[in-house]
């Protein structure tokens, strides 16, 4: 299993590597920095273009507030491509705003967790992420 991380906060992305990898989840890690490279990515632009060194994923992690894109831009574009719009996304941001997780889940995401929650119910959630994979 191939898992995207798109996290611009170094301290978030460690934590979020290391609660994966804490619960034991099998699976591949790939990590982008910014909405922009999330794209690149998918559409194998700017150095992505090695489908064996950068495979499809499976699931993606998407934080909404991210340089460059922002990852509800990143959200609406990838659901809107017909050859993207199945791999499930899960939003893990710091928002835990209404609007947000409403217009996340109004474009189809298949969880939304929020980095807020506090360690242990964050740590919970994240480490169970592995459901909602595609195989």
């Amino acid at each position: 299993m191939n898992i995207l991380i798109v996290e611009d906060n170094l301290a978030h992305l460690k934590i979020t590597e290391y609660i994966l990898k804490k619960n034991g989840l099998p699976a591949k890690y790939f990590v982008v920095r910014d909405g922009q490279e999330v794209l690149d990515y998918l559409y194998r632009k700017n150095g992505f273009a090695d489908v064996e060194k950068y495979p499809l994923p499976n699931l993606i992690l998407l934080d909404l507030n991210l340089p460059k894109r922002d990852g509800r831009e990143v959200l609406k574009l990838i659901k809107e491509d017909p050859n993207l719009e199945t791999i499930p996304i899960v939003i893990v941001s710091t928002s835990d705003r209404e609007e947000d997780i409403n217009y996340a889940y109004q474009l189809g995401v298949v969880g939304y967790i929020s980095k807020s929650i506090g360690f242990d119910k964050f740590s919970e959630e994240l480490g169970s992420v592995v459901k909602f994979a595609r195989s």
